[in-house]
């Protein structure tokens, strides 16, 4: 019973560690996303907005285009890419995000959907950024 208990608390305590650190890579992912997109000239207004339980990593704007932008970070790309993550039922989320920011914002702008994918730790990283990644059908 003692090391049933034992394992018991091990285990929450690892995973908590582990969501700890995995909160962290995305955290430090979506600040390298935002710096990148501000170097290439993007005004970055808004970072993790939520609606309801739905969010948005990054909304920006590129000239005369609202650009919602999905991260995606990875330590490695051993799991393969981390683009691929963006999974039907998470771009439904991100089109429901978005159309609410939209209406709450009364956005005249167009707008598209981009996923920054950062890969690596600590110095050693990639961006990529994949302009209109997908579209909404509203």
């Amino acid at each position: 019973m003692f090391f049933a208990i034992c394992c018991i608390i091990f285990a929450r305590s690892y995973l908590q560690f582990y969501m700890a650190q995995h909160n962290l890579l995305g955290s430090k992912g979506e600040m390298l996303a935002a710096r990148y997109l501000l170097g290439k000239g993007y005004a970055v207004h808004e970072y993790n907005w939520r609606s309801g339980h739905k969010e948005i990593d990054l909304i920006a704007q590129w000239r005369d285009v609202l650009v919602f932008v999905e991260v995606k970070s990875r330590a490695t790309a051993a799991f393969g890419n981390a683009a691929d993550a963006v999974t039907p039922a998470k771009i439904e989320r991100l089109l429901s995000a978005a159309e609410a920011y939209i209406l709450k914002n009364k956005c005249d702008l167009q707008y598209r959907f981009d996923i920054i994918t950062v890969v690596g730790e600590g110095d050693e990283h990639t961006i990529e950024h994949i302009e209109d990644a997908f579209s909404a059908s509203w």
